[in-house]
């Protein structure tokens, strides 16, 4: 597994305040308890004045916890996975230059989900904090499906469910390579930490 550990030398680890930002769009989008969910969290001062840096990372872990206590779990992933696909816009539209956007949707969806992964595994201390990000060496081939890795997950972190909660990712990596890669991807989350699993593992198909 090829991985990126720039996020183990941040004390206290950080996240773009997109995991913040876009949670409180989807609830609110939802109809969900937006303010009983951070008030929850005790995060009522990102919901007053939404974060324009990056947040310490135990806000989103706190605000994830507290989306799945309120809301339950089925709620809580609907929510977290339209979070993913508004934080996917986000990054297109702010993040990846359009030039880069214009060279990866010409090219071939092997070569294209490279260096995609590339280009988000440099930037992966922005969103999985001080977790480990990885991806398969064959993911770097071309070979399919194309793995992603994050072990000690913010999402899931100190949370116990029956299937795989760490939706946000699921949804941001959807939009990025649907957009980008092939729009025929169909992501998934194999295993997740929250079911025991020793880190949360992303597969992308198409």
């Amino acid at each position: 597994m090829h991985s990126h550990s720039e996020s183990a030398a941040q004390t206290p680890a950080r996240i773009g305040p997109n995991a913040v930002t876009r949670v409180a769009e989807a609830l609110d989008a939802f109809g969900a308890q937006t303010a009983a969910v951070f008030a929850e969290a005790g995060l009522e001062h990102h919901l007053a004045q939404p974060p324009q840096q990056m947040v310490d990372e135990d806000d989103v872990i706190a605000l994830q916890q507290a989306l799945r206590r309120r809301l339950g779990i089925t709620e809580a992933k609907r929510v977290s996975f339209d979070a993913g696909l508004r934080t996917g816009d986000y990054l297109l539209a702010h993040r990846i230059p359009r030039p880069a956007q214009r060279v990866l949707r010409l090219l071939p969806p092997g070569p294209a989900s490279r260096m995609l992964l590339k280009a988000v595994g440099q930037h992966a201390w922005t969103f999985s904090g001080s977790g480990a990000f990885g991806f398969s060496p064959r993911s770097l081939l071309g070979g399919r499906p194309v793995q992603v890795r994050i072990a000690g997950c913010p999402i899931c972190r100190g949370s116990h469910a029956e299937v795989p909660v760490c939706d946000f990712y699921t949804g941001a990596f959807e939009r990025l390579f649907r957009t980008l890669v092939s729009a025929r991807t169909e992501v998934a989350e194999v295993q997740c930490q929250a079911q025991g699993a020793d880190a949360c593992v992303f597969e992308m198909r198409w």
